[in-house]
């Protein structure tokens, strides 16, 4: 059992009344503590938003924003034929570009399962040309690659008669709604994907639904249901509020952990879960064709960063296209951020936050023998053109300071106030990340 581990153990079990609602009815096993450590050492995950709505090229939300016709959206599962998908070729780029897992939708909230299930025809397999299992294909792609597969699952439902109507959807007649009888369906379903592809963990969406008290959503019971068939696997739940017993990851939509830009992040901040942030490549979730302001390969790259020093994963978004392709600006995104990776990744993976606060300049991550700067804004440090200082608050011992890419050292210096200064060449502003390597004694 290694120190991160035990400390993380020590914490659920002995963390008094700040995490007490957390572990009075839920406890971890041993294997999903293991699984959430594997979890936060990887910093990059690919989240995908593929599904019917694909077709219309409009967004995932289309059936709702549009205000389509019942019997028109389901009738578009007659069309959806990706016939140009490769799970293979997929999970490559995705591997390449870093990532330590991928997260799909398994189904979203128009009710169409993107996988294989005996719970209803509205499915890829029984309900499309297509007829073949996605998510069974890219599960084996992406552990063929040495990553771990995720699912994205709605609790919502805008389709079945039996889920009662929320804040989003179309219109539908309430009286046939049966919340237990639709919580079946879900537990069953459910079951099926632990059992038939045996995932990593599992993302909730849509508990924000219902915000009315007393709505019977009854997640414990649902995640005892998982743990009692996987006690791994892990569970998060894009609820926008402090984490709830039974979840083992909290997660963050649009917005670093402690930000709440987008205002859907207003939540405490959980000190003992792994962190996650879920953010798009370009604006929507889903294909949508006319959303070309893709997020340039700097700025996915920072976000990167700026999420690992938050002790935090990225989950980065792409919306594929119905045929079954990524969109190519996307697959761009994939391929810089992984020349990226190659050669910074250590800096990142298997990191966690540190001590010093972010800076002007940048932010820093830290493992078990080094502290990593990741200068992000050069300009914003004291220069003379030729050489730059940093000056930082540091109390722990070092055994040196050295640009990351180079290998070469840098002067250094500390003080009896518990301040380091380096002294290094002024970065170039064109650089991505410039990195020093704080080596500790």
């Amino acid at each position: 059992m290694n120190k991160r581990f035990f400390t993380l153990l020590l914490c659920l079990l002995l963390g008094g009344a700040a995490v007490s609602a957390q572990t009075e009815s839920y406890t971890p096993s041993e294997s999903n503590l293991r699984a959430r450590e594997k979890f936060a050492s990887h910093r990059l995950g690919i989240f995908l938003h593929w599904g019917i709505y694909s077709s219309y090229a409009q967004g995932e939300w289309y059936l709702s924003n549009g205000k389509l016709d019942r019997e028109a959206y389901y009738s578009a599962a007659n069309g959806f034929c990706p016939a140009r998908f490769d799970a293979a070729a997929w999970a490559r780029a995705f591997k390449e570009a870093g990532a330590g897992y991928v997260t799909l939708t398994s189904r979203h909230h128009d009710g169409f399962s993107m996988f294989r299930t005996a719970q209803s025809p509205y499915n890829i397999v029984d309900g499309t040309p297509y007829g073949k299992d996605v998510s069974g294909m890219l599960t084996e792609a992406v552990k063929a690659e040495g990553m771990d597969m995720h699912f994205y699952y709605s609790i919502l439902d805008w389709l079945r008669e039996d889920y009662p109507k929320g804040r989003s959807g179309i219109a539908k007649d309430d009286s046939k709604a049966d919340y237990n009888h639709y919580l079946e369906f879900e537990k069953a379903q459910i079951r099926e994907l632990l059992t038939q592809y045996h995932p990593s963990a599992l993302w909730f969406d849509g508990m924000w639904d219902h915000r009315e008290a007393g709505f019977p959503w009854q997640m414990e019971e649902l995640y005892r249901f998982i743990h009692d068939i996987d006690p791994a696997c892990l569970i998060g739940n894009n609820h926008h509020i402090a984490p709830i017993p039974g979840e083992d990851f909290q997660m963050f939509e649009r917005d670093l952990p402690g930000e709440n830009k987008a205002g859907m992040s207003g939540q405490a901040v959980s000190t003992i879960m792994p962190l996650e942030m879920c953010q798009t490549m370009n604006g929507a979730w889903g294909y949508k064709i006319d959303d070309q302001k893709y997020k340039s390969v700097k700025e996915l790259i920072q976000l990167l960063v700026r999420a690992a020093a938050k002790g935090s994963n990225l989950l980065i978004n792409i919306g594929p296209q119905a045929d079954g392709q990524l969109p190519a600006p996307a697959l761009d995104r994939l391929k810089g951020m992984g020349g990226w990776m190659k050669v910074f990744s250590r800096t990142v993976d298997g990191t966690d936050k540190t001590a010093i606060p972010e800076q002007p300049w940048g932010v820093s991550t830290r493992n078990a023998t080094s502290v990593f700067l990741h200068i992000l804004e050069p300009a914003n440090l004291p220069s003379d053109g030729k050489t730059a200082v940093l000056v930082i608050p540091f109390a722990e011992k070092i055994t040196g300071v050295s640009e990351y890419k180079s290998g070469e050292n840098r002067l250094w210096k500390t003080s009896k106030d518990g301040f380091l200064t380096i002294t290094l060449p002024a970065p170039d502003p064109a650089e991505i990340d410039t990195v020093l390597e704080i080596k500790l004694k």
